[in-house]
């Protein structure tokens, strides 16, 4: 299960992120369920779904659509709570304590415990469009895409820096470098994320250190 560290470390990335889009997103109106609904669209098709057709689960696309949906829910959950990013924490730690295995949709109730991942998928995208989001869902749905939690949180945390970090080196004025020493800066990400520990408090900060020590001068 997700740490009181993890979600913090999260929250406070992805209230630094968007305050870089949008200083005033917190009221900006954004429809972050709307992108979630997108995302979670989007990962039904690299799952496969077309009966009349030959198609392969590719497994990782969807995994990176999930990291992708954790952005977006992670901003709903924040506007939820007032911009609080205690609140919200405790909030998600409630929901994952609380861990139940079936909700109530469109006057249906549903045991998702029971259901395959594309179908899970489908159901998240519904509640989405109903301006719903369901956090033991989406973590039964992380478990039957082949992650667990510590995996979600490196996966997300790594994308937010990388992304600081392209801000950061030129990427909006194309002055950016994406590739040295003979890998491209998501390979090197893949690397570090490998020899950093993501229990440590300052996770994400070791990790932009460890792109900037890399970096060419």
């Amino acid at each position: 299960m997700l740490t009181s560290t993890q979600l913090g470390t999260m929250l406070n990335l992805q209230d630094g992120m968007n305050k870089k889009v949008n200083p005033k997103w917190l009221t900006a109106g954004y429809s972050y369920l709307r992108a979630a609904m997108i995302e979670s669209v989007e990962a039904i098709e690299h799952h496969g779904w077309k009966w009349w057709k030959a198609q392969k689960l590719d497994l990782p696309q969807v995994q990176m659509e999930l990291v992708d949906i954790w952005h977006f829910a992670l901003s709903h959950l924040i506007i939820q709570h007032n911009g609080d990013m205690n609140k919200a924490a405790i909030a998600i730690e409630k929901a994952l304590l609380e861990s139940h295995n079936d909700l109530v949709f469109d006057g249906n109730s549903i045991n998702f415990s029971q259901a395959s991942l594309v179908e899970n998928l489908e159901l998240m995208a519904g509640l989405c469009v109903a301006k719903r989001f369901d956090v033991p869902l989406f973590i039964k749905i992380v478990e039957q895409a082949e992650m667990d939690s510590n995996a979600l949180f490196s996966q997300y945390v790594g994308k937010n820096i990388l992304n600081f970090f392209r801000q950061d080196h030129g990427y909006k004025e194309g002055t950016y470098t994406k590739v040295w020493n003979g890998l491209e800066d998501n390979e090197h990400l893949v690397e570090i994320l490998a020899e950093t520990d993501n229990q440590l408090s300052n996770y994400s900060d070791l990790i932009y250190q460890s792109l900037e020590s890399r970096y060419p001068a």
